[in-house]
């Protein structure tokens, strides 16, 4: 039985065979980033809590509310994100781009009953790389709601829905657009959500038809309050994340795959979700993230949704134990309970912890190399041994190395990475009794998202 490990996995270097070069090579340091943390260590819960009240400010943020009062409603929400993007971008040096991306949606016969433009709210930050063509997403929706969903006129706060998640989005972009990153990370505050995931919709599509190369969507949504509501549960020191695991644009032949190597656990978001689970345990103290092998809450879903439909790698960011008190209900106070999405129902240091964990698993991901290609495993000898190899990553910088993760079939996390420098591995341990995966790392440590093998002879 193979230890269980947390933040920094063990370093086996004991593979077999290996050349005397790499035997003698050592494995990039497995230590915290110090720009990464101190990015982390900057992120501000008076600035989340400021930037929500702000949102809350505009009465409402139905998405068929009004656009042209200047106080009031989603179009002086938008403007307000729009403009504290250009702040952030004057900031950062003018490397912030900066636009609403709209769109006109016609009437649905559900949620939408005349024709809205609607807009995304953009932050762009380019990659410093121009041989890096990965992008990174991360969001959180602008537009709030009471119980009527089609009631566009009460005021609809949406402190915690989702006033959390953009609140995040933005203090992201105030941090990170500091910093330079290889790769390009989008930072947007989708709208619609609450009508049909109209707006999360759009960006996927609109990602899809261009041909972007988006690596990680991290979708933000009621992740700022640590008390739940029936039972009464206080947990401020855990995060979920939903993952898909039978990806949606499964083709026959992809099936077929995936029953024959039982690899319905490892599909690139669960990938994505375990990235997420280490980043937080290597840069947010007190906070775990819990995986939850969904795609997302019990038959509900969100702004990653469209993303997974399109066949991209996403995940959801959400707080432990919900209050459905304050989702999506009128203000009001009922047998001395009050009833609705206000700040006074969040706990903005959990909301800060629960940026963080955004914020450390973007910018990883953004500092890695990008992800080996073609990766396999050699079929043709009868062995109880597992040769592997793959083809190094042809955009951005060369990885330094690569390591060969290996977890028994039932655990749910990666229990032990072997360190090689070159594109094969010839590991003494069972393809029958241990699932394997690859990832690029760089000098630093910094890794790619694990890529699975298929069978090659």
């Amino acid at each position: 039985m193979f230890p269980r490990f947390s933040a920094a996995f063990a370093v086996l270097t004991a593979l077999a065979p290996l050349t005397a070069l790499q035997a003698q090579t050592k494995a990039p340091a497995i230590k915290p980033d110090v720009t990464i943390r101190q990015m982390v260590q900057d992120i501000s819960a008076k600035t989340l809590e400021e930037d929500v009240r702000k949102l809350v400010s505009f009465g409402t943020r139905h998405t068929l509310s009004d656009t042209q009062d200047p106080k009031r409603g989603i179009g002086a929400a938008r403007r307000w994100v729009e403009e504290e993007f250009r702040r952030y971008a004057k900031a950062s040096g003018g490397r912030l781009q900066v636009v609403q991306d709209t769109f006109t949606v016609k009437p649905d016969g559900r949620r939408i009953n005349k024709p809205v433009l609607m807009a995304n709210v953009m932050a762009t930050l380019p990659g410093t790389d121009p041989t890096d063509t990965r992008v990174l997403i991360v969001s959180g929706h602008i537009d709030s709601r009471v119980s009527d969903v089609m009631n566009a006129t009460a005021d609809a706060p949406g402190a915690n829905d989702d006033g959390s998640g953009t609140a995040a989005v933005l203090e992201l972009a105030r941090v990170m657009s500091k910093q330079k990153f290889p790769c390009t990370i989008i930072f947007v505050a989708v709208q619609g959500e609450e009508q049909g995931l109209y707006g999360s919709t759009h960006l996927a599509q609109r990602a899809k038809k261009e041909g972007w190369n988006l690596t990680a969507m991290l979708n933000n949504d009621i992740m700022g309050n640590s008390l739940g509501h029936d039972p009464d549960i206080k947990d401020d020191k855990h995060l979920r994340v939903f993952s898909e695991g039978v990806p949606a644009t499964e083709t026959p032949d992809e099936a077929k795959l995936r029953r024959t190597l039982s690899s319905e656990n490892d599909s690139p978001s669960r990938q994505l979700a375990r990235y997420a689970q280490t980043a937080a345990k290597q840069y947010v103290d007190g906070l775990e993230v819990v995986l939850v092998y969904r795609p997302d809450r019990f038959l509900r879903g969100g702004d990653h949704t469209p993303f997974n439909q399109q066949g991209f790698t996403a995940v959801r960011f959400t707080e432990m134990n919900e209050d459905f008190t304050h989702q999506h209900q009128d203000l009001r106070t009922e047998k001395g309970r009050a009833y609705g999405d206000t700040p006074e129902g969040m706990d903005f240091q959990y909301l800060r912890k629960n940026t963080g964990v955004n914020l450390a698993t973007l910018a990883s991901l953004a500092l890695a190399p990008a992800a080996p290609q073609n990766v396999g495993v050699l079929t043709a000898d009868l062995t109880n041994r597992t040769q592997l190899q793959w083809e190094a990553p042809k955009i951005g910088e060369k990885p330094a190395g690569y390591y060969v993760l290996m977890r028994e079939t039932s655990a749910p996390q990666w229990q032990q990475k072997f360190y090689v420098t070159d594109t094969k591995a010839d590991l003494p341990h069972s393809k029958d009794n241990y699932l394997f995966g690859v990832v690029s790392v760089d000098a630093e440590g910094h890794e790619s998202l694990p890529v699975l093998p298929k069978p090659v002879r």
